[in-house]
């Protein structure tokens, strides 16, 4: 006899959880389980790893098997998290069930997804853009979707599905059981929750932006050079399976080629890959056919693979929240883990939003604005040494030995001129006449580029004009040939003419 057995579960579904060797439900299954089976709409929250999926998906099996024409729709924001939730539903549904499902999801084609709707099926699993796809088309019809199911909540906020879920919403007209799970719950899902949701009952088990107590985090800080060797070292280092998270698409391609020149063997995944490539590698990173999976974080959310020991932060994730869902890759199901990160000095802004996160009581440091005026008392601080002997508050500093004649020079630099508006000194005042010197100078200047603006006016004046009397010259400089040369001349000398002649007007077209 299992924990199982006290909500009352049907036959089939016990045997089925004893096949997947399910004896103990976590803590958030043995709240969220009754509650779904009275009727009860919930916002669920809990740490990575803790089997939220199997607290939705097994008390909404017991209620299909229950009635005959009720069906599901699961909404989830990644392809490779509703691969997966298929996966657990079909394990707890068993072999040859009455109960068909299909999978909806973007990147696989439409004519096989069409042909699993004409099964009828009862349970829906997919991501929220192709699902508007089908309803936009007429191919899927949710009039007996009386259970609506949002996983990762705060990822498909995040990604911009808001307007999608509302969409789905107005097709599903009956009355509705909704149930809400994330990992983490801001303002955005509270806010939507409200709309959506009658009278939903809270559950949270234990701190969202916790992280695991099996999991143990190292540090390194290092300059952007040193990633890829300290990367090498640690993977040769370490034994078992490793996800190595990266920001961009073209990093992990990247990082995969310079792995594979050390002659370590690593796979790509990003949302730029096919989705039949993508459910190979997913395949093969399970059966453990390779060991180095590098990711986008695609992977982050809800991926549960437990042979996986470590988790390499190369590069921090876009979004702060991202870390606790990529650290809690690793340590699933109350295994140990490891979790290593690489800081440069750009991303210590970034760190230390991480941080808040994860310790929000202790107090970060965080630099003083400086004002305008405090900044400029402080001027001083960041002048050079050479320049400390031109300010004005002090003149001559010990540490600045001037001779006598620099002294003086600075003196009369630092002479204060009469103004312009004073008539009693005319431009006779100057001394050395450095104002006469400059103006002369600038005249100078300006004579000299009239010149060159006059020059090249004349040439193109000379230019048209030649081409105006284009054939007068030309037939001038025929009868001056005839005159000065010979009768007799070569036939290459014939050539050479009328080859300089072509050139000559070429140059003046």
């Amino acid at each position: 006899m299992t924990e199982f057995s006290k909500y009352n579960l049907s036959e089939t579904l016990n045997k089925s959880l004893k096949n997947i060797n399910f004896k103990n439900p976590t803590p958030i299954q043995d709240i969220s389980i009754p509650l779904i089976l009275k009727g009860n709409d919930i916002l669920g929250s809990a740490q990575t790893g803790t089997g939220k999926t199997a607290a939705y998906s097994i008390p909404i099996i017991e209620l299909l098997l229950k009635s005959k024409k009720s069906s599901v729709l699961i909404l989830i924001p990644t392809r490779e998290l509703a691969k997966q939730v298929l996966n657990v539903i079909h394990s707890l549904l068993g072999f040859k069930s009455k109960i068909n499902s299909v999978s909806l999801i973007g990147g696989e084609s439409m004519s096989k997804q069409l042909s699993q709707l004409k099964r009828r099926p009862r349970i829906f699993v997919g991501t929220p853009g192709r699902i508007n796809d089908h309803l936009e088309k007429g191919t899927v019809n949710f009039k007996y979707v009386k259970h609506l199911v949002l996983d990762e909540t705060d990822r498909m906020l995040d990604m911009g599905f808001e307007v999608q879920i509302k969409k789905i919403l107005k097709h599903i007209k009956n009355q509705k059981q909704i149930l809400m799970f994330s990992a983490t719950i801001p303002k955005d899902i509270i806010k939507l929750s409200s709309k959506y949701l009658t009278d939903a009952v809270r559950v949270s088990i234990g701190d969202s932006n916790e992280v695991a107590k099996n999991i143990t985090q190292e540090i390194k800080e290092l300059k952007s050079d040193e990633k890829l060797p300290e990367l090498i070292k640690q993977i040769n280092e370490r034994n078992g399976s490793i996800l190595i998270f990266v920001k961009t698409k073209y990093g992990t391609e990247k990082l995969a080629k310079s792995l594979s020149k050390n002659k370590i063997k690593s796979f790509p995944l990003h949302g730029g890959l096919r989705q039949s490539k993508r459910n190979t590698v997913m395949k093969k990173f399970r059966e453990m056919k390779f060991r180095i999976l590098i990711a986008t974080d695609v992977a982050a959310r809800g991926l549960d693979v437990p042979h996986i020991e470590h988790v390499i932060n190369y590069d921090l994730p876009q979004l702060a929240e991202d870390f606790i869902h990529r650290i809690g890759r690793t340590a699933r199901a109350g295994l140990k883990g490891v979790a290593l990160t690489f800081v440069t000095k750009g991303d210590f802004n970034k760190w230390k939003e991480i941080q808040n996160i994860l310790n929000p009581n202790k107090k970060n440091y965080k630099p003083k604005k400086v004002s305008k005026k405090n900044f400029n008392k402080n001027k001083n601080l960041y002048r050079s040494k050479k320049n400390l002997r031109f300010d004005k508050n002090n003149k001559y500093f010990k540490h600045n030995k001037l001779s006598e004649d620099l002294k003086l020079k600075d003196k009369k630099y630092l002479k204060k001129r009469p103004s312009s508006k004073n008539k009693k000194y005319g431009n006779d005042y100057q001394p050395n006449n450095i104002k006469e010197s400059k103006i002369d100078f600038k005249r100078k200047n300006s004579d000299t580029n009239k010149l060159k603006k006059k020059s090249l006016n004349y040439n193109k004046n000379e230019e048209r004009f030649f081409r105006k009397n284009k054939k007068k010259y030309s037939s001038d400089s025929k009868s001056n040939s005839k005159m000065t040369f010979d009768k007799k001349r070569s036939f290459k000398n014939k050539k050479t003419q009328s080859s300089n002649n072509f050139r000559k007007r070429r140059v003046y077209k």
